[in-house]
Formats: structure tokens, sequence, C-alpha cells
């Protein structure tokens, strides 16, 4: 993990915070709407306990999440990996949708792998 460039960082940590802004709007729609919102909630807070723990091994802030929450976080952010490159395959080369869903992957895979660090260290 320590050597990831600091671009690829502040890329991953922005993507974490604007899909986090996605799903915190999506979610006061649904809300609103009276929809279901078990897993959009489950998701915004696998979202959160990756950018905590991204934050926790690059910048070294503190986070309380349990192990628990960490698996139960992994879990849920590799769900997302198949609709992200399903999405991915059919967006355009080139095209600043193909590149959000890069740097979404490329973040969700480093959170994934901060969890697991942090799970067998």
């Amino acid at each position: 993990m320590e050597n990831v460039s600091n671009s690829v960082r502040m890329e991953s940590i922005k993507s974490f915070q604007s899909t986090i802004s996605k799903c915190e709007n999506a979610l006061a729609q649904m809300t609103q709407k009276g929809a279901n919102t078990t897993l959009i909630a489950k998701r915004l807070k696998a979202l959160y306990i990756g950018l905590a723990l991204l934050e926790y091994v690059w910048n070294q802030k503190p986070h309380h999440y349990t192990q628990e929450d960490l698996a139960e976080a992994r879990h849920v952010l590799t769900g997302l990996f198949p609709s992200i490159e399903n999405s991915y395959a059919k967006s355009k080369a080139g095209s600043p949708q193909k590149t959000l869903l890069e740097r979404r992957m490329k973040s969700l895979e480093l959170a994934v792998q901060a969890i697991d660090d942090l799970s067998n260290g």
C-alpha cells in the first residue's frame, strides 16, 4: 500500500468522496419517496469505511471501525465490482464516464486491500 503515488491517493479519496455524495443524495431521494433504503444505506456505510481506511493508511487518521465492520464493508465493496465493470465495458473509450469508472474501481480495490492488510495485520 505504501508505494501508491500521491496522485492516485488523491484521486482515490476524491472518488470515494464523490461516490459517497452521490449515495447520500440517492438515499435522501429514496427516503422522501418511501422506497426501500436498506441496500443504499449498507453501501453508504461500506463507502464511509473504505474512505476511512484509506485515510487511516495514507494520512494516519484514526478510525473507529471493528473487525466485523471491516468484514461487512469488504463484502459490500467487492459486491460493487461486477456492476462497475459492466458499466465500464459499455462506456466509450476516452469518455469522462470511463475515466470516472476507472478511478472508482482503483479506489475500491485500494480500500479492499487496506481492509485486507488491516484484518490480516
